[in-house]
């Protein structure tokens, strides 16, 4: 039997919690033998939640936290203050080895301040990124950082290549992980001036298969396993990707119930259609770590159901399995 995989689960945070949160985790033990989860959250809400549920009571247990940091409030400020928060309880389970993750849709700067300075940072790494995984013709590619660091140094964006290559290759099983720099052009001479300054610097790394500039349009080819940016660039990129997904997906579906002709044709190609959107459901891809902490920290959308939630959690038991904490340390301190 493999080794339990203990997830403190933010029952409040998200738009749909807690609810969508507690189905998730419901769905994940039932997909996943090896996931042990905490709720943390307010007790009475959860346990009302939990009573609409058969599952297994021995995996999955309640841990009182009676405050909620809201995204609009301040993230130090929140953190400082509410040390009874379902963010902060959660968070110091992992500190304190209670739990080998931390997963939440709530507030992003709660989650990033929190993961600093609760979790700690592995020690030699600068400067922790998200990392969400995007869907691209060829599979999916990791963009680190989206969200974290927007205002990145190069040795920052060398340190995101190095982690975002780990993750690809012991996650996704990605032998020697291509790795790219978002620019905008293919000439190593072109980009602003962190690009200018990276570029070298990625090329002189031999611990990665650096190939030089990646543009926008060529990203959902899949031209690069990991795509390297700061965070301000990232974050545009990501939520353009996620934009124009949902904007197609749409589209097709209102193009299919145009006519009695398009609504045959759609029932025809129902199946594979069904299974090509499904591969750029951002859902289907769990949440984005934010590497190199002491600790699994996981963000998911704000906008996360109980697909998204169950995805991450059964992502937590395979980040625990390769070691991809160790594993980044190792790299890290070995420079």
């Amino acid at each position: 039997m493999s080794e339990i995989t203990k997830v403190a689960l933010d029952a409040m945070g998200g738009d749909h919690a807690p609810h969508e949160i507690v189905k998730g985790a419901v769905n994940a033990l039932r997909e996943e033998s090896s996931i042990h989860v905490f709720l943390v959250g307010r007790e009475e809400e959860i346990q009302k939640e939990l009573s609409a549920f058969d599952y297994d009571k021995s995996r999955i247990e309640i841990v009182n936290a009676t405050e909620v940091i809201e995204t609009a409030e301040p993230p130090v400020n929140a953190i400082r203050k509410k040390k009874d928060s379902s963010i902060v309880i959660g968070m110091k389970m992992v500190k304190d080895g209670q739990a080998d993750a931390f997963v939440s849709a709530g507030s992003s700067g709660a989650i990033l301040v929190g993961g600093q300075v609760i979790v700690g940072r592995i020690k030699g790494v600068e400067r922790p990124p998200l990392a969400p995984l995007i869907p691209t013709e060829k599979g999916v590619s990791l963009l680190v950082d989206c969200g974290a660091n927007v205002d990145a140094r190069p040795s920052h964006l060398v340190q995101f290549a190095k982690m975002g290559s780990i993750y690809m290759e012991h996650i996704l099983g990605v032998k020697n992980p291509t790795v790219g720099i978002v620019n905008i052009g293919a000439e190593e001479e072109k980009g602003n001036a962190l690009v200018k300054e990276t570029f070298p610097l990625l090329k002189e790394e031999k611990s990665i298969n650096f190939i030089g500039s990646v543009e926008a349009r060529e990203i959902p080819h899949g031209h690069s396993d990991v795509i390297v940016c700061e965070a301000f660039a990232g974050n545009i990129i990501l939520k353009l990707f996620e934009g124009v997904g949902m904007t197609l997906i749409n589209q097709i579906k209102k193009g299919m119930m145009n006519s009695l002709r398009t609504k045959i044709g759609a029932l025809l190609v129902k199946p594979a259609l069904k299974e090509t959107l499904k591969t750029f459901d951002t859902a289907e891809h769990g949440g984005a770590p934010l590497l190199g902490l002491n600790g699994l920290v996981v963000k998911t959308h704000g906008s996360s159901k109980a697909k998204e939630i169950r995805n991450t959690l059964v992502q937590c038991v395979t980040f625990k399995n390769q070691r991809i904490n160790e594993k980044i340390r190792e790299s890290i301190q070995s420079d």
